[in-house]
């Protein structure tokens, strides 16, 4: 379906050469002399990266429907990555280049949010916050509470992060999967 640039704003997902994006910021700007035109700050929702462009008033912008979908993450095989659509019941295979960072906190029965165009995935969306398990780090020193200092940590997923240094293996953290960061220890 065709927009008119009256019709650009925030949030609103639509066609550029080919590609989906997702607008961030419109600007509508009605100039006193010529004709009116959008200034849209755009983000490509399959690779991430951020565009700004400018639509002119005689522009026709086609909306993209995306479709939200609730997932399970299920196993790993090869550099495919499967999901289980929690209303389907489907299986679903998503490439290793689609999950960029996000691959290193996926773990068993993981619900994430999932989003299609036309049934090709363009992303995935993990919950902001997550609990793993420390498998591997340097033993906690008594006494190193007080200081504020960091050592690496393997979670369960394999990927590491930096913790406190009072930090045990066995010990259970909530992780910030947007930053990779820790966030508190759980137990």
């Amino acid at each position: 379906m065709a927009l008119s640039i009256n019709e650009v704003k925030s949030g609103l997902t639509i066609l550029v050469d080919g590609e989906v994006w997702i607008t961030l910021d419109c600007q509508h700007v009605k100039p006193g002399k010529g004709s009116a035109f959008v200034r849209a700050k755009m983000r490509n929702m399959k690779t991430g990266a951020v565009l700004e462009k400018t639509f002119r008033g005689d522009e026709k912008i086609e909306e993209a429907f995306v479709e939200e979908r609730k997932l399970q993450y299920q196993y790993t095989s090869g550099s495919l990555f499967h999901f289980m659509d929690q209303e389907t019941f489907e299986e679903i295979a998503v490439s290793e280049e689609n999950l960029g960072d996000k691959k290193l906190f996926l773990k068993d029965n993981l619900d994430v949010t999932a989003y299609f165009y036309k049934d090709d995935c363009l992303s995935v969306n993990l919950p902001n916050f997550i609990e793993l398990k420390i498998t591997h780090t340097e033993p906690g020193v008594k006494g190193d509470t007080a200081k504020s200092g960091t050592k690496p940590a393997q979670v369960e997923t394999g990927a590491t992060i930096q913790v406190p240094l009072f930090i045990n293996e066995g010990d259970i953290i909530k992780v910030d999967t947007r930053s990779a960061s820790y966030v508190e220890r759980v137990s």
